[in-house]
């Protein structure tokens, strides 16, 4: 019997010096995750025309994602993400070729940059998993194919594009003494960690939090991936979001999101797409986690990826794609929270209207011709693409608009950013003032 439960519950030095500067006056960005939800136990009423299932309520449906003991599986995702942002042309290949614009290029594997590639367009992933501590995702290209694996607690990934290698983890041909866990016993981070690239990790970044702004319902079944599905649909119970609702197919008989879309409070093409359109719960073959660098393959070690970026200074862009899904609690500060001169954010709101308040080191906002800043053409053209000018009791400003995550920067310094409306950002700097 299918579902429909109602209860309650985002060339030359010429070229180096343009994009150094153009990346100053990039706004950074932020997403964190979502406040999500206070349950019902209203049965499920049955419907036509998809997998006929036993009845659930969003209640039962959620205990089931959060139940499941699938750790083994292997498939392919298609992602579409679609945030609305402008054409970088040339900053886009910079941040894509070595961290920040104006830097000496760092590795095309580096999964800091790489997975940066999903913020838009449509994607093919074939993923792996085997357990908590092995998992692979590789991102197939034209004639190409980037992979991200993880064994244990050494990572490696590989662009075949253009030969290059990234290693994490335990060093190679180690004799330092330090073990499995790396230089100065680290973990090395798994796959997807900074991306959500599977409708397993989107949806747990929108259920891991319970609470009153949130209302989850259980709306009919669907087949995903050749298997019954049950579709959780979580919405806010707030005005002023940026978000419409979240769809989320679960499987019906081991508990796996199978499908994630997330579609924006104004209509139009989903923002987020993500879902298997091949699974296999099956234990992987061994050598899905093991890798090795092809010979003259050029092989980058994380530290000093890390020691290049920090050389290069702050990078311009800081917009997580998909990331999480909305709200501005504060896990969605990684980036800025302990970035130099950057303060701890202010939060302001909850749940779905969440927003951060940052404050910018300095407390200057955005450079102009008009106020004598040396602005180079390339910057100011995004700007004017990218930003309006708003005013109010706290001022003046710029908004940044993507279809998910909003941003105002005002003129005396101050950042407000949330999966929220212009107006609502507008709102909460005045209230602010």
């Amino acid at each position: 019997m299918a579902p429909n439960d109602n209860a309650a519950t985002e060339g030359g030095a010429a070229d180096t010096t343009v994009r150094r500067k153009a990346a100053r006056y990039i706004v950074p960005f932020a997403v964190a995750g979502v406040a999500a939800a206070t349950i019902g136990l209203v049965p499920a009423l049955a419907s036509t025309g998809d997998p006929d299932l036993p009845e659930i309520t969003a209640q039962q449906l959620i205990e089931k994602i959060a139940a499941s003991d699938t750790q083994q599986l292997s498939g392919t995702v298609r992602i579409s993400t679609d945030l609305g942002l402008p054409s970088l042309g040339g900053l886009a290949g910079s941040f894509a070729q070595g961290g920040a614009p104006g830097g000496k290029g760092g590795s095309s594997a580096d999964p800091q940059e790489k997975l940066t590639e999903l913020a838009s367009g449509t994607h093919t992933l074939r993923i792996a998993a085997d357990g908590p501590d092995r998992q692979r995702v590789s991102i197939l290209e034209n004639a190409a194919e980037y992979s991200l694996i993880r064994n244990g607690d050494e990572v490696w990934a590989y662009d075949s594009g253009s030969n290059q290698a990234y290693h994490a983890g335990e060093k190679r041909g180690a004799a330092d003494g330090h073990g499995a866990a790396g230089e100065h016993g680290r973990r090395a981070p798994a796959p997807g960690s900074t991306v959500p690239t599977t409708p397993k990790t989107l949806a747990e970044e929108v259920l891991k939090a319970a609470g009153p702004t949130t209302s989850v319902t259980v709306d009919g079944t669907a087949r995903v991936a050749g298997r019954d599905a049950y579709k959780l649909v979580v919405k806010p119970k707030q005005s002023g979001s940026t978000v419409g609702s979240v769809t989320v197919a679960v499987d019906a008989k081991n508990g796996v999101p199978l499908k994630f879309t997330l579609l924006p409070s104004g209509g139009g093409k989903a923002i987020v797409d993500a879902g298997f359109t091949q699974v296999d719960f099956a234990k992987p073959a061994a050598s899905s986690f093991t890798f090795t660098p092809p010979k003259g393959a050029e092989v980058t070690e994380a530290d000093d990826a890390k020691a290049q970026r920090k050389a290069d200074g702050p990078q311009g862009l800081g917009l997580l794609p998909g990331v999480g899904v909305p709200g501005a609690g504060a896990e969605g500060t990684d980036g800025i929270e302990g970035a130099e001169g950057f303060e701890e954010p202010k939060v302001i709101g909850e749940g779905w209207n969440a927003i951060a308040e940052i404050t910018v080191p300095g407390g200057t906002g955005l450079p102009s011709k008009a106020s004598g800043d040396d602005m180079p053409p390339e910057a100011q053209q995004f700007l004017d693409a990218l930003g309006d000018k708003v005013s109010g009791k706290f001022g003046s400003g710029t908004v940044f608009k993507t279809r998910l995550v909003n941003a105002l920067m005002t003129d005396n310094g101050k950042v407000y950013v949330g999966a929220v409306t212009p107006a609502a950002l507008v709102e909460a700097a005045n209230g602010a003032s």
